[in-house]
């Protein structure tokens, strides 16, 4: 017999945090260089204009990320101490909870009572379980808020510097532009491939999603820039 080994996603918040930062890494500062390169004729412009999105939009995406975290814990322990006090007030009340769960299951009504005045013999548990089964809440991790910032906002750097580097390598906007637009193509592409395969999406599909929406952001961006022009 072989060994069944099963094969889920983990650790989905750090990736979701990478997927938020990269993406918007590569797709704004790309279509803010773009936009500029339809109206200026120097690339110290671009790179000073790119430079100071990066930052600004690394401490903001970083920030948002961290008072997200925040607002997850807040709201997990705010439910927590109200269930703790309707398991102490309100016990028939929170049994009949934990009955009509397992009643979704399809147990019958002689087991779903054995399983509630089983359960209300230790407090925590129970209260674990409503808050996992009723209210579909996991405990966040202490750390998630700062973690989320770090991941966000240092992955939104590394990001927005892919399509800045083709100016620091060219003599004018527009040879930057065919520079950034094809490095910024392929990342934006590799990025939705896997980004795709590790959420278990369509890898191909996924990835001509990401980069269809890169160059739309881009292409409107210049095209703006240039008609003010």
């Amino acid at each position: 017999m072989h060994e069944h080994k099963e094969e889920h996603l983990s650790s989905s918040e750090f990736i979701t945090d990478i997927v938020i930062g990269m993406s918007d890494g590569l797709t704004v500062p790309f279509a803010l260089a773009a936009g500029l390169s339809g109206a200026v004729h120097n690339n110290s412009v671009i790179i000073t204009a790119g430079i100071a999105e990066i930052v600004a939009g690394s401490i903001a995406m970083g920030l948002g990320g961290y008072l997200a975290g925040k607002t997850e814990q807040e709201h997990y322990h705010s439910e927590l101490k109200r269930e703790y006090n309707e398991v102490e007030n309100l016990p028939e009340k929170e049994k009949q909870e934990v009955r009509d769960v397992f009643a979704e299951y399809g147990l019958s009504k002689h087991t779903q009572d054995i399983i509630a005045e089983e359960m209300a013999k230790d407090k925590d548990k129970w209260v674990d379980f409503m808050m996992k089964y009723e209210l579909g809440l996991e405990k966040p991790d202490a750390n998630r808020a700062r973690n989320s910032a770090g991941t966000i906002g240092i992955s939104y750097i590394i990001g927005g510097f892919i399509p800045l580097s083709a100016y620091f390598l060219t003599h004018n906007p527009y040879q930057g532009l065919i520079g950034s637009s094809t490095l910024t193509v392929i990342c934006l592409f590799i990025f939705g491939y896997f980004k795709s395969k590790v959420t278990g999406q369509p890898p191909i599909k996924g990835a001509l999603k990401v980069t269809l929406i890169g160059i739309a952001a881009a292409s409107a961006a210049f095209i703006i820039a240039r008609s003010f022009n």
